[in-house]
């Protein structure tokens, strides 16, 4: 590493390209040019199977400073700010806002090199030092030229390239295949839930959902006005609403005015069932708390009758495929899809007696429990694996990289990983 000397990146790269700073005309069917977007830059890779398409009139006058070729480096600047990516393709495709493309001069700098060199610590690090912005981190495209790399010789850069490939093949199989097993441990309660609100079942009886329940309550359908500083009052928005549950880490705060005002319909209450209406459409969750909460905008509640209905047994419901095929059935607006107040009234539910609804929610909230925790498991061996890419990341830029030191970091690795 005594070796190694830092330089600017621009010194040693051909050109440093932003994209037109302003957003391309899309179109709707397929086209042979593409815009590659910030989204579609991830964990070293460009991915096209989400590109906007556009016109080739569009494709050129957004590709007047450089047409992307096979083998740039393509960097994120915001949204989210970082991410970096090669591009792999020959296809006519151009870059979309907020995207900077390094093409590396091929004799003095890797362009494998480069893309390894951007996901380690060191440049990471000073990509978030340059970051500006209150609300939304970005990184100014001066700054962007301004990074500095540190360099070894181009045989060096090589080896290290060579080293750096076989190793985390390996662990990006095994990466792989973890997600495999995520996704399937996801799917099996999904399919057995789906299975028990599907299947035609005995003595099951279909009602609309206002009737199994004491209220369905809808937000004001106005902003409620919110504060900087924590207080007892809290407003409940979509984005807390996901996956069967509230989740309150990232509430906003009001005054007690703005609460008293916002519940005077309903106070929610702990056990209501909570489904969004729009922005996303149909995600469902428990309120959990007693703590001092209202309903932003686009929620709907249900407060289920305990005579009729138990309010679990809803929860499961409406996340199963026949209700969420329902609320997909209700949907209305032709930009942002949405669910209007009145259809969250009559979507139709399945309901046995309340032994069984008991029975039932008992069964799935066991198999619940165990794809949890599976799913705990390989989320914890993805961050270790992940984690390992990055010390051997940290060991290549520091010169201490060996093909020996990555295999036996591999090795264990993998090993206590599948232990």
């Amino acid at each position: 590493m005594n070796s190694w000397k830092r330089v600017c990146i621009a010194n040693v790269c051909e050109s440093v390209v932003d994209c037109i700073n302003k957003t391309a005309p899309t179109i709707d069917d397929p086209s042979l040019f593409k815009m590659i977007r910030t989204t579609n830059i991830r964990n070293g890779q460009v991915n096209l199977e989400s590109v906007r398409y556009a016109t080739g009139e569009t494709y050129h006058q957004w590709t007047r400073r450089q047409i992307p070729t096979r083998g740039d480096i393509l960097l994120t600047r915001e949204a989210p700010m970082g991410e970096v990516g090669m591009l792999l393709t020959e296809d006519h495709v151009f870059l979309g806002q907020r995207i900077v493309s390094y093409r590396t001069n091929p004799d003095q700098l890797n362009n494998k090199f480069l893309l390894y060199a951007f996901q380690s610590d060191d440049l990471q690090n000073q990509i978030k030092a340059f970051a500006s912005g209150s609300t939304v981190q970005h990184m100014r495209v001066p700054d962007t030229k301004a990074l500095q790399i540190p360099l070894p010789s181009l045989p060096e850069q090589k080896r290290i390239v060579a080293i750096l490939d076989d190793a985390f093949e390996g662990i990006d199989r095994t990466i792989a295949n973890t997600k495999k097993n995520l996704a399937n441990a996801r799917e099996l309660f999904k399919s057995y839930l789906n299975a028990i609100f599907t299947q035609n079942n005995d003595g099951w009886e279909a009602k609309r959902i206002e009737d199994v329940c004491e209220a369905i309550i809808d937000c004001i359908n106005k902003t409620a006005s919110t504060i900087d500083d924590p207080s007892p009052f809290k407003m409940i928005r979509t984005t807390n609403v996901r996956n069967g549950y509230v989740n309150l880490d990232s509430v906003k705060y009001v005054t007690e005015d703005t609460y008293r005002q916002w519940t005077r319909r309903q106070l929610p209450k702990k056990g209501d069932v909570l489904l969004t209406r729009e922005a996303p459409m149909g995600e469902v969750g428990m309120l959990l708390t007693d703590d001092q909460v209202f309903l932003g905008q686009r929620i709907v509640s249900y407060r289920t009758d305990s005579n009729k209905l138990n309010n679990k047994f809803l929860l499961y419901a409406l996340q199963s495929n026949d209700l969420q095929r329902q609320i997909k059935a209700f949907a209305s607006g032709s930009t942002v899809q949405h669910m209007r107040v009145p259809d969250t009234k009559n979507l139709r539910i399945a309901i046995p007696s309340l032994s069984v609804q008991k029975q039932v929610v008992q069964n799935l909230d066991v198999l619940l429990f165990q794809a949890q925790r599976l799913e705990a498991i390989y989320q914890q061996k993805l961050a270790a694996l992940n984690e390992l890419k990055q010390s051997i990341l940290q060991k290549a830029f520091t010169g201490e990289l060996t093909a020996d030191i990555a295999n036996q970091a591999t090795k264990t690795a993998e090993g206590a990983i599948a232990a």
